[in-house]
């Protein structure tokens, strides 16, 4: 390893990392872009260094009956197994106690064949130790697990553990703390208590406040309020004591009462930026007085493009796996070879699922893919609105067959009562279309679907959707998208190009939302793929070129480094 891998000046910070599809640190796709982030910054030798926790019990496995109801099971893994344990302990206070904290070293990697990668470590703090109270060695545990409390003392070992082992590691270039969503944003304390070295809130000046400001850098993520961690004041006084406490109050955190996590981390941040266009604008309606600037994620070539593509693409685009730009140029790809990668792409799912279910699905038929967390804004089952109108569909159009995948959160009942409806309707429907559901929805099952099927069906309600990027996913596979226009989308639609729209920008109009899904699949979608194969190719190799090319990690993690990264070294304090 060279200078620039044991010398980082970017610390990424998250709650949560999609680091391989058999560690699972991850829920969904917050975790997977942070993974995504990390192989694209190893691929263009990015001085990095990422920080999250060990989640020994994994998130969950999911279960599902013949009805569709959801059990959770446990997801154990043993970093023992997969990570190499440091020698350097670190601690944090918590309730005025001692807790104790070791850390495993991660890896990740670019793009395979990608000979100019550097890896980017990975340290997952772990409070498993001998030393900590009972109580206090399961915090690492688990990944969104327990209540207010767990959540607020995972998110001071995140961000105070987290600063506390940079600083054992010696790592001393470090000068922008990325936090990735507010989960880390405790480690602002960190940064300040440093700063005021000893002394106590009194002593804080405005100068204390741009230098801690000037190293703090934070991505939003979702549009959604709930999903703003927001604790009442005698919890954080609890966790945290008093004289923390009076630090977070520096900032606009206790406005309303309760603390707000989020407030506190943008009051601090000398940069803040949405997810996608669109997002950045629903920011800035949510958070008056700052500026949010938006950088549109993007995901990881060499993860998510099935073996059959990328052996096509070798053949026509080489230096894709050092430089995704080279994606634009699939237009000059043979229609021919593009169905054929994907007929192989496709048969491969045809096989997992039929393993995985039981159930035997014909390659020949128009396939849609559903896949991501299962809640309500998503509307996992907005397509069986009207059955009439569907069978009248198929009637008219050709056959259909609907793949589904994707958890709820163990307390979420909406997300939950959508996967029964979403059986409920396969059983309605099983005269006339083959609809199935994959259990246990992960980043292996995410790469069949999103490379396998023929189209890539997005309806949440806008603007709920701070992005997306399993519709990037499957662009990368040449799997257009039929999508409503919110989050990346909006972006990435060109018409019958890179794939087809349901209704228009303007908020959602159910009604209408469901009428324009049905109108392109009866009068566009389904006729050009069974009677004009060719015309459906190239709408396929479009959202390779088009939206592929685009939506990578590689651009975004690019981004990140002239907008955001580079603005230490610019002097910025904004």
């Amino acid at each position: 390893m060279n200078e620039t891998s044991l010398s980082p000046t970017v610390a990424y910070f998250s709650m949560e990392i999609g680091l391989d599809p058999d560690i699972p640190t991850y829920s969904g796709g917050l975790g997977v872009l942070a993974g995504d982030s990390l192989r694209a910054a190893a691929d263009l030798r990015l001085p990095i260094v990422a920080i999250t926790l060990v989640h020994r019990k994994g998130y969950f496995r999911q279960r599902l009956d013949g009805a569709g109801h959801q059990t959770e099971m446990p997801d154990p893994w043993t970093p023992e197994d997969r990570a190499e344990e440091l020698a350097q302990r670190v601690s944090v206070q918590i309730e005025g106690r001692t807790v104790y904290l070791r850390a495993w070293r991660f890896l990740v990697y670019g793009n395979p064949g990608n000979t100019n990668a550097i890896p980017v470590p990975v340290y997952l703090l772990d409070a498993d130790l001998p030393e900590n109270a009972e109580q206090d060695r399961a915090l690492t545990d688990e990944l969104y697990g327990g209540d207010s409390r767990y959540r607020l003392c995972q998110e001071v070992i995140l961000g105070m553990g987290g600063v506390a082992l940079l600083r054992a590691l010696n790592y001393r270039r470090v000068r922008t703390y990325h936090m990735n969503e507010g989960h880390s944003g405790l480690l602002v304390l960190s940064l300040l208590e440093e700063q005021l070295n000893g002394a106590g809130v009194e002593a804080v000046t405005e100068r204390d406040i741009q230098a801690v400001r000037r190293q703090c850098v934070f991505t939003v993520h979702t549009p959604v309020p709930a999903g703003h961690d927001v604790f009442a004041r005698e919890l954080a006084v609890q966790v945290l004591g008093d004289r923390r406490v009076e630090l977070l109050e520096l900032s606009p955190a206790f406005d309303d009462g309760d603390f707000d996590l989020t407030s506190f981390v943008m009051f601090f941040a000398r940069s803040a930026n949405g997810v996608s266009m669109r997002h950045a604008q629903i920011s800035r309606d949510m958070f008056p007085g700052y500026t949010v600037n938006a950088i549109t994620n993007g995901v990881h070539a060499g993860t998510w493009i099935a073996e059959p593509f990328a052996r096509l693409f070798d053949r026509y685009m080489p230096g894709w796996r050092r430089d995704t730009s080279y994606l634009r140029f699939a237009t000059g790809m043979p229609l021919a070879e593009v169905r054929e990668a994907h007929a192989d792409a496709k048969l491969a799912l045809m096989v997992e699922v039929e393993k995985r279910r039981g159930i035997k699905l014909d390659p020949r038929v128009l396939t849609i893919g559903f896949a991501r967390r299962a809640t309500g804004y998503k509307r996992g089952d907005l397509i069986f609105s009207d059955m009439e109108r569907l069978r009248k569909i198929i009637e008219k159009a050709g056959e259909l067959q609907i793949i589904y995948a994707g958890k709820a959160h163990p307390r979420d009942d909406s997300g939950k009562a959508i996967i029964q409806q979403v059986f409920a309707a396969a059983r309605e429907l099983e005269d006339a279309i083959k609809v199935t559901y994959v259990e246990d929805y992960d980043m292996g099952v995410a790469k069949y679907l999103c490379s396998g099927v023929d189209l890539w069906l997005n309806n949440p309600q806008k603007p709920l959707e701070a992005s997306g990027t399993s519709g990037m996913k499957a662009a990368m596979n040449g799997v257009p998208s039929l999508s409503v226009l919110d989050g990346w989308w909006i972006e990435g639609c060109v018409e019958g190009v890179t794939g087809w729209a349901i209704g228009d920008e303007n908020p959602s109009d159910e009604r209408a939302e469901i009428a324009s899904m049905y109108d392109k699949l009866e009068f566009e979608i389904m006729p050009m793929y069974y009677r004009e194969p060719d015309a459906f190719a190239a709408v396929m190799r479009g959202a390779i070129s088009l939206n592929g090319e685009f939506f990578s990690a590689q651009r975004m993690m690019s981004q990140y480094l002239a907008n955001v990264y580079q603005d230490y070294s610019e002097g910025s304090s904004e």
